[in-house]
């Protein structure tokens, strides 16, 4: 089992910044890919990007590329989520999963582990 632990969540205005961290309790090969999905009121989650925790490869949604840097810290066991241009549509609760690997990564329902989730507002 791994438990993935969500912070850094937080509200700030259209054009600021936020980093998100997700811990992971261990490393497994059931966790190799480790992703942001986020998920706002009455839509779909969504993935916003992804890291193969073994090669570094990153991923990203159209809609933050750019604005977004998935990284991490394998010695803390923690990927992190650098968001920057922070707009009102990025509102909502992120969380961060983890599966084994990263192909098809937007597929929400093929992760394994779960976080509990932190709460991202921009306001206008």
């Amino acid at each position: 089992q791994v438990q993935l632990v969500e912070s850094g969540g937080g509200s700030v205005q259209a054009g600021g910044s936020l980093r998100l961290s997700c811990s992971r309790s261990r490393r497994f090969i059931a966790s190799n890919c480790m992703a942001w999905f986020r998920q706002a009121p009455g839509k779909e989650r969504e993935g916003v990007a992804a890291i193969d925790s073994l090669g570094g490869t990153t991923y990203y949604s159209d809609a933050v590329k750019g604005r977004f840097t998935v990284s991490q810290d394998n010695a803390r066991n923690t990927m992190y989520l650098q968001m920057t241009s922070l707009k009102p549509e990025d509102t909502a609760t992120y969380y961060c999963a983890a599966r084994q690997l990263c192909d098809n990564w937007v597929r929400s329902t093929e992760y394994n582990y779960w976080g509990q989730g932190t709460q991202v507002t921009v306001s206008s």
